[in-house]
């Protein structure tokens, strides 16, 4: 708010006329204001979304979510098979869970996500309803409307919720984020790349053919 600027007299005339006790209660009412104004979502908002409509749940804020494009759900599908295939010749215990399926990333009921791809290598984490703790892996594919949430609120949560690994795909940059949170480092890649898994020893992923099978 823009105080007015006032001649000295009539400045000390408001202030000695002011009865400051007031003053500061009506501080505290506007504070108070403030903060009621403040909406925090849970799992139950979520579930009570009208059919069709999609969102995921951070600290307590809703993000709506776009309908995923032809060229998303195909790099899902392409790397989802990838690493399906390599776990089943394993006969590992790991699971690939494509979108859309829910992680509750924490027990406090403010944050639910449907990564586009969840690596969980728990199954005591499973249930009917979803994966209860972080993946192992989460894989991201950037769309326009995502772009925000991928590269930095996504990231940030998943770092701190004991997400092991993740790979921020952007088909629009042609470019992999590949974040190892465990060895706190992150590798840039192309389109074009090998790229090796961080939690498997001899997965790698290879860009340049699963491109050559993409309709982009």
């Amino acid at each position: 708010m823009t105080i007015p600027r006032l001649p000295n007299k009539q400045f000390q005339f408001i202030i000695l006329n002011t009865d400051l006790s007031k003053v500061h209660e009506n501080d505290k009412d506007v504070h108070n204001m403030s903060l009621a104004k403040e909406t925090y979502y849970t799992i139950e908002d979520i579930y009570n979304l009208p059919e069709g409509k999609r969102a995921e749940l951070i600290d307590g804020q809703i993000y709506f979510m776009a309908p995923p494009t032809y060229r998303h759900q195909e790099i899902v599908f392409e790397l989802s098979l990838t690493i399906g295939n390599y776990i089943k010749s394993k006969k590992g215990p790991c699971k690939v869970l494509p979108a859309p399926f829910a992680v509750f990333l924490t027990k406090n009921k403010k944050n639910y996500v449907e990564p586009d791809i969840s690596v969980i290598c728990d199954k005591s984490k499973l249930t009917e309803k979803g994966c209860n703790g972080s993946p192992d892996w989460i894989i991201e594919i950037v769309s326009p409307s995502s772009k925000n949430m991928d590269y930095h609120t996504k990231l940030f949560k998943y770092r701190n919720t004991g997400v092991r690994e993740y790979w921020i795909v952007d088909p629009m940059k042609s470019r992999i984020m590949a974040h190892n949170f465990k060895s706190n480092t992150m590798e840039e890649y192309s389109f074009s790349d090998l790229i090796k898994v961080g939690i498997y020893e001899d997965l790698y992923i290879n860009f340049a053919e699963i491109s050559e099978t993409l309709d982009i």
